[in-house]
């Protein structure tokens, strides 16, 4: 359901829930691999077109996910730029109308994508490994999606994060959530170094924001401020990737 990915369809029972979210990361990772054989085919092609390159690796998520945690994104940014009362806040993030605020993030949001990716074009060499990273940093998203689903309070008691965190066997999920999130974490310092390390503090960093800001601005986590955080994650993520690139380029 986290993806446009044709899947057999079937009706969720209660026991189809204790486990599905521990398989979400997983989503992140088919992304992470389409966008690195794409980066590979057409650095091997040696296409000319640096600035298509990042514009298609930016478009690629988007198409595969459906857009559902970019809908998230710009919820939220509505709710948050409001201003009103918490409650206030989660009527704003049921109404299915979008505001300028949501736009205007949204649009800020996909030019820091693109400018992280312009930078590890122009700078990362082949820029494969950075590539490689930041698809296994799309799995590591959706770990810590994922382990904020099963750990954070719930903002409603009600919607499809509430159904399915209530529905998960709790203790078993965080602990499978938690040793996936390490092995991805592991592979990306394998693979990157020092700018898989950079990217995983950033993941971290903005994982600790996500629990903060969701706490305070709506009294715990819903499925569009899930969707928020692995926006934001995942744009911070590759911006320390390319911003790596850029500093290695002095070296």
């Amino acid at each position: 359901m986290y993806s446009k990915i044709p899947m057999p369809q079937f009706k969720w029972e209660s026991e189809d829930m204790k486990y599905s979210i521990c398989f979400f990361p997983l989503i992140g990772l088919l992304i992470g691999a389409i966008m690195s054989v794409f980066y590979f085919v057409m650095h091997y092609i040696e296409l000319p077109a640096e600035t298509v390159i990042p514009l298609i690796l930016v478009v690629i998520p988007i198409i595969l996910t459906g857009g559902i945690h970019l809908d998230g994104f710009m919820d939220v940014s509505d709710a948050l730029s409001s201003y009103q009362t918490r409650e206030k806040k989660l009527e704003i993030l049921k109404d299915p109308h979008i505001g300028a605020f949501a736009v205007i993030r949204v649009m800020v949001l996909a030019a820091l994508f693109f400018a992280g990716l312009e930078l590890i074009m122009y700078y990362a060499g082949s820029g494969i490994s950075e590539i490689v990273v930041l698809g296994l940093g799309l799995c590591l998203s959706r770990c810590l999606s994922g382990i904020s689903v099963v750990s954070f309070k719930c903002a409603k008691n009600e919607g499809t994060l509430y159904t399915f965190a209530e529905g998960s066997d709790k203790k078993r999920c965080l602990s499978i959530l938690i040793k996936e999130a390490g092995v991805v974490m592991i592979a990306m310092i394998v693979i990157g170094r020092f700018t898989g390390a950079a990217a995983v503090l950033a993941a971290l960093f903005t994982f600790l924001y996500y629990h903060v800001r969701s706490e305070n601005e709506f009294g715990g986590i819903t499925g569009d401020v899930a969707g928020w955080f692995v926006c934001i994650c995942e744009t911070c993520m590759v911006l320390v990737i390319g911003a790596m690139a850029y500093f290695y380029r002095w070296l």
